[in-house]
């Protein structure tokens, strides 16, 4: 199998918010990948600029970060549906994605969706995020770094110039190539483009140390949240069904915690993630990991505060209801 290491860069509207097309927040202007073997070596590069046709006016902050020029674009850019399929041919039939962060694959897919061209993609989409990869080895595994940051401390800078989508490509694939991949080879990502639409395809993945669960798409938030699957608590480790220590309780506006027993396993904290689909809908990321006894007693203590609160903000609203008149019925 081979690894497609791309990158991007994009557009957007010149004018602001005002001026977005829905579904297309980013026009691609530029694509660039490299192809590596099963020993990470390149075997083939692919380089394409994409003639603006929406955003046709580059956004003041996308000439400064990326050097591009609108001329240039026009003259030798082709039609995003020519780019995109030239690219998918050279790809080939047996491949993984390779990115740096999240957004590339997303981006990729909603101008494919706009300028009509089929998505082969399977449905999980797995990928390597080579970002996440590189923390997990190098870093706390929660603190992301910028590419260019991660090329200085390999010292891997050879003079390309940053945000030019071929030579960001190359770094990636050469700092994906040189890590001892074996130990993060475990830890794909999945793509959220393209979600569930039915229970039957939810998407269950696990990890040598945590689980992950994708939900369906829901109407609304709280019909997710009411969901069993949703929230029922598992073992990141023999998939029991656990008993609730601490309930699902809000950790700020998109997340929700809880904490969990397991016979055989001990603590476990889950984490849900709530979030808004491409087109309006709710959909759930569920972890599941170990915890030790300080994370515990850590969330138990937020799950206390949080109730306080909302005790708080209950009873400041009785008080305002008793000092407020009722309007008198006319007679």
């Amino acid at each position: 199998m081979n690894y497609i290491v791309f990158d991007l860069e994009w557009n957007q509207c010149a004018d602001g918010p005002e001026g977005t097309i829905e579904h297309l927040p980013f026009e691609i202007m530029e694509i660039g990948a490299v192809k590596l073997n099963e020993d990470f070596q390149e075997t083939g590069e692919f380089h394409r600029l994409v003639r603006p046709q929406v955003y046709r006016q580059l956004h003041p902050k996308i000439t400064e970060v990326t050097h591009m020029d609108a001329g240039r674009l026009k003259r030798r850019g082709v039609p995003f549906r020519q780019a995109a399929r030239e690219f998918l041919d050279w790809c080939g039939r047996e491949y993984r994605f390779v990115t740096w962060g999240s957004m590339d694959l997303t981006e990729l897919q909603r101008n494919m969706a706009y300028f009509q061209v089929a998505n082969p993609f399977s449905c999980p989409l797995l990928y390597y995020d080579a970002q996440k990869l590189y923390c997990l080895l190098y870093g706390d595994g929660k603190m992301k770094i910028s590419l260019d940051q991660a090329v200085a401390e390999q010292g891997l800078h050879k003079g390309g110039h940053f945000h030019q989508a071929l030579a960001d490509a190359r770094y990636t694939g050469r700092i994906f190539g040189g890590m001892d991949f074996e130990k993060v080879r475990p830890y794909v990502s999945v793509d959220y483009y393209r979600l569930p639409r039915s229970r039957e395809d939810e998407i269950f993945l696990r990890f040598p140390d945590y689980f992950k669960y994708v939900s369906s798409v829901f109407p609304t938030r709280e019909e997710a949240l009411q969901d069993k699957v949703v929230t029922d608590m598992v073992c990141p480790v023999c998939n029991r069904m656990l008993r609730k220590k601490v309930r699902w309780f809000p950790l700020g506006q998109r997340a929700c915690c809880g904490l969990a027993v397991c016979p055989e396993h001990g603590l476990v904290k889950g984490k849900l993630r709530v979030r808004r689909e491409e087109y309006g809908g709710t959909y759930v990321i569920k972890t599941m990991k170990a915890a030790t006894e300080e994370e515990a007693d850590l969330i138990q203590q937020k799950h206390e505060e949080g109730r306080k609160k909302r005790n708080s903000r209950n009873h400041m609203r009785q008080q305002m209801r008793r000092k407020t008149p009722s309007k008198k019925r006319p007679v």
